[in-house]
Protein backbone atom coordinates (compact mmCIF):
# COMPACT_ATOMS: atom_id res chain seq x y z
CA UNK A 1 0.00 0.00 0.00
CA UNK A 2 2.95 2.51 0.74
CA UNK A 3 4.19 2.34 -2.90
CA UNK A 4 0.32 2.11 -4.20
CA UNK A 5 0.24 6.34 -2.21
CA UNK A 6 3.46 6.72 -3.17
CA UNK A 7 2.86 6.41 -6.90
CA UNK A 8 -0.71 8.26 -6.31
CA UNK A 9 1.65 11.19 -4.59
CA UNK A 10 3.43 11.69 -7.39
CA UNK A 11 0.58 11.89 -9.83
CA UNK A 12 -1.04 14.35 -7.73
CA UNK A 13 2.02 16.67 -7.87
CA UNK A 14 2.41 16.44 -11.72
CA UNK A 15 -1.34 17.71 -12.14
CA UNK A 16 -0.86 20.82 -10.25
CA UNK A 17 2.49 21.59 -11.58
CA UNK A 18 0.49 21.37 -15.48
CA UNK A 19 -1.66 24.28 -16.53
CA UNK A 20 -4.66 21.81 -17.73
CA UNK A 21 -6.45 22.33 -14.57
CA UNK A 22 -5.63 26.00 -13.98
CA UNK A 23 -6.74 26.75 -17.48
CA UNK A 24 -10.29 25.24 -17.35
CA UNK A 25 -11.12 26.05 -13.91
CA UNK A 26 -10.57 30.15 -14.91
CA UNK A 27 -12.32 29.56 -17.95
CA UNK A 28 -15.37 27.75 -16.18
CA UNK A 29 -15.42 30.53 -13.74
CA UNK A 30 -15.35 33.66 -16.21
CA UNK A 31 -18.06 31.74 -17.97
CA UNK A 32 -20.41 31.46 -15.29
CA UNK A 33 -19.42 34.69 -13.67
CA UNK A 34 -20.54 36.25 -17.17
CA UNK A 35 -23.91 34.57 -17.08
CA UNK A 36 -24.44 35.49 -13.25
CA UNK A 37 -24.08 39.34 -14.26
CA UNK A 38 -27.01 38.69 -17.11
CA UNK A 39 -30.55 39.24 -15.37
CA UNK A 40 -32.98 38.26 -18.25
CA UNK A 41 -36.22 39.80 -18.25
CA UNK A 42 -35.59 40.26 -14.56
CA UNK A 43 -36.76 37.14 -14.06
CA UNK A 44 -35.54 35.17 -10.61
CA UNK A 45 -36.00 31.27 -12.24
CA UNK A 46 -33.13 32.25 -14.24
CA UNK A 47 -30.80 31.01 -11.70
CA UNK A 48 -31.88 27.57 -13.05
CA UNK A 49 -30.30 28.05 -17.23
CA UNK A 50 -26.89 29.86 -14.92
CA UNK A 51 -26.49 26.03 -12.53
CA UNK A 52 -27.42 24.30 -15.69
CA UNK A 53 -24.66 26.20 -17.42
CA UNK A 54 -22.20 25.87 -14.92
CA UNK A 55 -22.82 22.01 -13.78
CA UNK A 56 -22.57 21.98 -17.58
CA UNK A 57 -19.30 23.36 -17.76
CA UNK A 58 -18.04 21.37 -14.55
CA UNK A 59 -18.74 18.21 -16.36
CA UNK A 60 -17.24 18.65 -19.35
CA UNK A 61 -14.08 20.36 -17.54
CA UNK A 62 -13.58 17.44 -15.15
CA UNK A 63 -14.02 14.96 -17.89
CA UNK A 64 -11.26 16.15 -20.04
CA UNK A 65 -8.72 16.60 -16.58
CA UNK A 66 -9.79 12.95 -16.22
CA UNK A 67 -9.24 11.34 -19.73
CA UNK A 68 -6.25 13.80 -20.78
CA UNK A 69 -4.33 13.04 -17.44
CA UNK A 70 -4.93 9.54 -17.02
CA UNK A 71 -3.70 8.76 -20.91
CA UNK A 72 -0.50 10.09 -20.73
CA UNK A 73 0.56 8.32 -17.46
CA UNK A 74 2.00 5.13 -18.55
CA UNK A 75 3.08 6.70 -22.12
CA UNK A 76 4.85 9.28 -20.36
CA UNK A 77 7.36 6.89 -18.21
CA UNK A 78 7.84 5.02 -21.16
CA UNK A 79 8.87 7.56 -23.20
CA UNK A 80 10.97 9.24 -20.52
CA UNK A 81 12.59 6.22 -19.89
CA UNK A 82 11.74 6.26 -16.23
CA UNK A 83 9.01 2.87 -16.39
CA UNK A 84 11.96 0.17 -15.87
CA UNK A 85 13.83 2.12 -13.50
CA UNK A 86 9.98 2.20 -11.68
CA UNK A 87 9.62 -1.65 -11.83
CA UNK A 88 13.13 -1.97 -10.90
CA UNK A 89 12.32 -1.15 -7.30
CA UNK A 90 10.30 -3.33 -5.31
CA UNK A 91 7.47 -2.04 -7.25
CA UNK A 92 5.09 -4.77 -8.82
CA UNK A 93 3.56 -3.87 -11.91
CA UNK A 94 0.10 -4.00 -10.42
CA UNK A 95 0.90 -1.80 -7.56
CA UNK A 96 2.00 0.67 -10.18
CA UNK A 97 -1.45 0.58 -12.23
CA UNK A 98 -3.52 0.85 -8.82
CA UNK A 99 -1.30 3.73 -8.13
CA UNK A 100 -1.68 5.34 -11.00
CA UNK A 101 -5.76 4.95 -11.20
CA UNK A 102 -6.30 6.47 -7.28
CA UNK A 103 -3.51 9.19 -8.22
CA UNK A 104 -5.85 10.25 -11.19
CA UNK A 105 -8.75 9.44 -9.25
CA UNK A 106 -7.74 11.18 -5.84
CA UNK A 107 -6.68 14.29 -8.00
CA UNK A 108 -9.79 14.57 -9.91
CA UNK A 109 -11.52 14.73 -6.49
CA UNK A 110 -9.78 17.68 -5.77
CA UNK A 111 -10.36 19.40 -8.85
CA UNK A 112 -14.19 18.42 -7.96
CA UNK A 113 -14.42 19.88 -4.41
CA UNK A 114 -12.85 23.32 -6.30
CA UNK A 115 -15.32 23.25 -9.40
CA UNK A 116 -18.23 22.49 -6.50
CA UNK A 117 -17.33 25.19 -3.83
CA UNK A 118 -17.23 27.56 -6.63
CA UNK A 119 -20.93 27.06 -8.18
CA UNK A 120 -22.23 26.20 -4.36
CA UNK A 121 -20.99 30.02 -4.32
CA UNK A 122 -22.43 31.55 -6.92
CA UNK A 123 -25.79 29.66 -6.94
CA UNK A 124 -26.08 30.61 -3.56
CA UNK A 125 -25.57 34.34 -4.51
CA UNK A 126 -28.51 34.22 -6.53
CA UNK A 127 -30.92 31.79 -4.62
CA UNK A 128 -29.77 32.59 -1.12
CA UNK A 129 -29.52 28.88 0.36
CA UNK A 130 -26.74 26.69 0.25
CA UNK A 131 -28.52 22.52 -0.07
CA UNK A 132 -25.20 20.89 1.19
CA UNK A 133 -26.11 17.46 1.09
CA UNK A 134 -27.44 17.85 -2.37
CA UNK A 135 -24.36 18.83 -3.47
CA UNK A 136 -22.52 16.12 -1.63
CA UNK A 137 -24.90 13.75 -3.93
CA UNK A 138 -23.96 15.21 -6.73
CA UNK A 139 -20.19 15.38 -6.42
CA UNK A 140 -19.69 12.12 -4.78
CA UNK A 141 -21.75 10.17 -7.71
CA UNK A 142 -19.64 12.35 -9.93
CA UNK A 143 -16.44 11.68 -8.63
CA UNK A 144 -17.21 7.89 -8.52
CA UNK A 145 -17.74 7.99 -12.24
CA UNK A 146 -14.84 9.50 -12.96
CA UNK A 147 -13.37 6.80 -11.39
CA UNK A 148 -14.75 4.20 -14.16
CA UNK A 149 -13.60 6.82 -16.76
CA UNK A 150 -10.03 7.18 -15.08
CA UNK A 151 -10.14 3.60 -15.04
CA UNK A 152 -11.30 3.09 -18.98
CA UNK A 153 -8.43 5.54 -19.80
CA UNK A 154 -5.67 3.86 -17.56
CA UNK A 155 -6.60 0.40 -20.25
CA UNK A 156 -6.59 2.26 -23.22
CA UNK A 157 -2.86 4.04 -22.51
CA UNK A 158 -1.75 0.50 -22.36
CA UNK A 159 -3.75 -0.65 -25.84
CA UNK A 160 -3.71 2.03 -27.86
CA UNK A 161 -0.14 3.20 -29.08
CA UNK A 162 -0.55 6.95 -28.65
CA UNK A 163 -1.92 9.38 -25.82
CA UNK A 164 -3.98 11.56 -28.78
CA UNK A 165 -5.57 8.08 -30.33
CA UNK A 166 -6.60 6.82 -26.60
CA UNK A 167 -7.68 10.22 -25.59
CA UNK A 168 -10.01 10.37 -28.79
CA UNK A 169 -11.20 6.89 -28.50
CA UNK A 170 -12.32 7.43 -24.52
CA UNK A 171 -13.89 10.49 -25.22
CA UNK A 172 -16.06 8.93 -28.24
CA UNK A 173 -16.87 5.76 -25.89
CA UNK A 174 -17.48 8.09 -22.49
CA UNK A 175 -19.68 10.66 -25.24
CA UNK A 176 -21.52 7.18 -26.66
CA UNK A 177 -22.55 5.80 -23.58
CA UNK A 178 -23.95 9.38 -21.67
CA UNK A 179 -25.91 10.09 -25.08
CA UNK A 180 -26.52 6.82 -26.70
CA UNK A 181 -26.16 3.91 -23.92
CA UNK A 182 -29.65 4.72 -22.12
CA UNK A 183 -31.36 4.12 -25.50
CA UNK A 184 -30.05 0.96 -27.03
CA UNK A 185 -32.72 -1.26 -25.27
CA UNK A 186 -35.22 0.88 -27.02
CA UNK A 187 -33.12 0.97 -30.25
CA UNK A 188 -33.36 -3.30 -29.98
CA UNK A 189 -36.70 -3.28 -30.29
CA UNK A 190 -36.17 -2.40 -33.65
CA UNK A 191 -33.91 -4.88 -34.96
CA UNK A 192 -34.29 -8.53 -35.87
CA UNK A 193 -32.01 -11.32 -34.98
CA UNK A 194 -28.81 -11.51 -34.28
CA UNK A 195 -28.40 -8.34 -34.34
CA UNK A 196 -31.06 -7.65 -31.58
CA UNK A 197 -29.20 -9.80 -29.18
CA UNK A 198 -25.96 -8.44 -29.47
CA UNK A 199 -27.39 -4.93 -29.01
CA UNK A 200 -28.98 -6.11 -25.99
CA UNK A 201 -25.82 -7.52 -24.55
CA UNK A 202 -23.88 -4.07 -25.66
CA UNK A 203 -26.56 -2.36 -23.59
CA UNK A 204 -26.08 -4.38 -20.04
CA UNK A 205 -22.72 -4.66 -20.34
CA UNK A 206 -21.46 -1.26 -20.70
CA UNK A 207 -21.31 1.08 -17.13
CA UNK A 208 -24.09 3.31 -17.77
CA UNK A 209 -22.61 6.77 -16.87
CA UNK A 210 -25.94 8.62 -17.63
CA UNK A 211 -26.99 6.85 -13.92
CA UNK A 212 -24.76 9.18 -12.22
CA UNK A 213 -25.52 12.24 -13.99
CA UNK A 214 -27.74 13.98 -11.33
CA UNK A 215 -27.73 17.69 -12.35
CA UNK A 216 -31.66 18.04 -11.96
CA UNK A 217 -31.57 17.29 -8.63
CA UNK A 218 -29.48 20.40 -7.98
CA UNK A 219 -30.63 22.63 -10.57
CA UNK A 220 -34.45 22.35 -9.86
CA UNK A 221 -33.76 21.60 -6.27
CA UNK A 222 -35.35 18.10 -6.26
CA UNK A 223 -35.37 15.99 -3.14
CA UNK A 224 -32.26 13.92 -2.12
CA UNK A 225 -31.97 10.71 -3.80
CA UNK A 226 -32.32 7.88 -0.86
CA UNK A 227 -29.34 6.62 0.82
CA UNK A 228 -29.69 3.43 -0.34
CA UNK A 229 -29.94 4.07 -4.44
CA UNK A 230 -26.85 6.05 -3.17
CA UNK A 231 -25.41 3.76 -1.75
CA UNK A 232 -26.33 0.83 -4.85
CA UNK A 233 -24.53 3.50 -7.23
CA UNK A 234 -21.61 3.90 -5.19
CA UNK A 235 -21.03 0.08 -5.56
CA UNK A 236 -21.93 -0.24 -9.49
CA UNK A 237 -19.17 1.84 -10.22
CA UNK A 238 -16.86 0.40 -7.77
CA UNK A 239 -17.65 -2.88 -9.56
CA UNK A 240 -16.93 -1.31 -13.02
CA UNK A 241 -14.18 0.58 -12.03
CA UNK A 242 -12.43 -2.81 -11.01
CA UNK A 243 -13.20 -4.68 -13.99
CA UNK A 244 -11.35 -1.97 -15.79
CA UNK A 245 -8.50 -2.24 -13.57
CA UNK A 246 -7.90 -5.68 -13.70
CA UNK A 247 -7.90 -6.06 -17.32
CA UNK A 248 -5.40 -2.55 -17.14
CA UNK A 249 -3.73 -5.62 -15.20
CA UNK A 250 -3.73 -8.57 -16.98
CA UNK A 251 -2.89 -6.34 -20.42
CA UNK A 252 0.09 -4.63 -18.51
CA UNK A 253 1.64 -8.04 -17.10
CA UNK A 254 1.97 -9.26 -21.03
CA UNK A 255 3.33 -6.11 -22.32
CA UNK A 256 7.09 -5.28 -23.13
CA UNK A 257 7.92 -2.32 -20.95
CA UNK A 258 11.13 -1.51 -23.06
Amino acid sequence: MKNILAVAGIVIKELYRRKDFYVLFIVTILICLVMASVNIFNDAKIVRYLKEICLLLVWISSLVIAVTTTARQIPAERENRTLLPLLAKPLTRPQLIFGKFLGCWLACGLTLICFYVFFGALAATREHQWPLLDYFQAAVLHWFMLGIVVAMALLGSLVFAAPSSNNTITFIVVGGILFVGRHLNQVALTMHEPVRTVVYAVYYAIPHLELFDVRDLVIHNWPLIPWSYFSLGLIYALGYTGVFLTCACLVFRRKAVN
